[in-house]
């Protein structure tokens, strides 16, 4: 039975899959064409994997921004050229540090920093991903780019093989967690890699309501994969609403600007009144209750309009 539903799965991602297998294998099982993932995971990495269907993939690039929790493992003293378990063995180096040295060094990397992104990562540098030309044996110029580590927390160190750091790293939109592994290394003067992955939340999405590929089949077997979807609208929840109604809803979808000072006056976006944000951003419905569009307030003169941003 073809499912032609449009929404966001969460998806708890294995390992050994890349985030393209996992789309590929969802379009397969849900007979969907349209369809992406919003963030990718490297094939080692298990965890949260926001997957969106149909008209949901339009919200693909609002998504991308939001921020990212991980726990992951780094193994200190050993470095390889992909910065993970999976590549080759560069250098190796006995490791002296005391547990405070280790911590305080995980806790140094807070706030933002200019990080280099992997020779074996996903960017593009004319028309090839860096990991293809990695492959070929080609290494390009990289520039640094501004990341942000929100917290990084150094749970529990294990001396029992090499010395292994386990870890939770918050952080922003385009950090590489094996690059902050290697450069954590780097500081403590060992050398370091990272040995495990797991995201567990992507924006406002969590590992605890993620669905495995294997449940995903069994409820489309049993007609309820309907139930795995969560709508649109989910990952704008943070954001004020407003409701238009069917004269200002014609308007609005013509992309003409329209006057929302009444709506405003009888207090229905509370965070909105008093601020005057230029581009307030708002869940835009109509009166039956569909989202229709990502949309922002405006102020001109005495009067606030609603503009659209985007529409879904």
């Amino acid at each position: 039975m073809k499912c032609d539903m449009d929404g966001i799965l969460n998806i708890l991602k294995p390992a050994g899959m890349t985030s393209f297998d996992v789309v590929a294998c969802l379009r397969g099982l849900l007979g969907i064409k349209k369809i992406g993932h919003a963030g990718t995971l490297d094939p080692m990495a298990v965890g949260v994997l926001p997957v969106c269907t149909g008209r949901a993939t339009k919200a693909i690039e609002f998504m991308m921004d939001k921020d990212k929790l991980y726990r992951a493992e780094l193994r200190l003293g050993v470095t390889t050229d992909t910065q993970d378990s999976t590549g080759n063995v560069l250098s190796t180096c006995d490791v002296v540090c005391s547990d405070e040295e280790i911590e305080k060094a995980v806790a140094s990397f807070e706030g933002k920093y200019m990080q280099l992104p992997p020779m074996y990562s996903a960017l593009r540098v004319e028309g090839k991903r860096l990991y293809e030309l990695a492959r070929e044996g080609t290494r390009v110029e990289r520039k640094p780019r501004e990341i942000e580590i929100y917290s990084s927390r150094m749970l529990y160190i294990n001396r029992s093989d090499g010395v292994r750091v386990l870890l939770d790293v918050h952080c922003s939109k385009g950090t590489y967690i094996r690059t902050l592994c290697a450069d954590i290394g780097q500081r403590l003067g060992c050398g370091g890699h990272m040995s495990f992955l797991l995201r567990q939340r992507a924006g406002a999405f969590d590992i605890d309501s993620a669905y495995t590929l294997e449940q995903l089949s069994d409820m489309k077997e049993k007609g309820q994969v309907a139930n795995a979807f969560s709508k649109v609208d989910y990952i704008f929840m943070e954001l004020d609403s407003i409701t238009l109604d069917e004269t200002q809803e014609k308007r609005f979808r013509n992309a003409v600007a329209i006057d929302v000072s009444a709506n405003i006056d009888s207090g229905e976006i509370p965070g909105y009144k008093g601020r005057h944000d230029k581009k307030y951003q708002v869940r835009v419905y109509s009166l039956e209750g569909n989202f229709i569009a990502l949309g922002f307030l405006q102020p001109i003169e005495d009067k606030t309009y609603l503009k659209v941003r985007k529409f879904f």
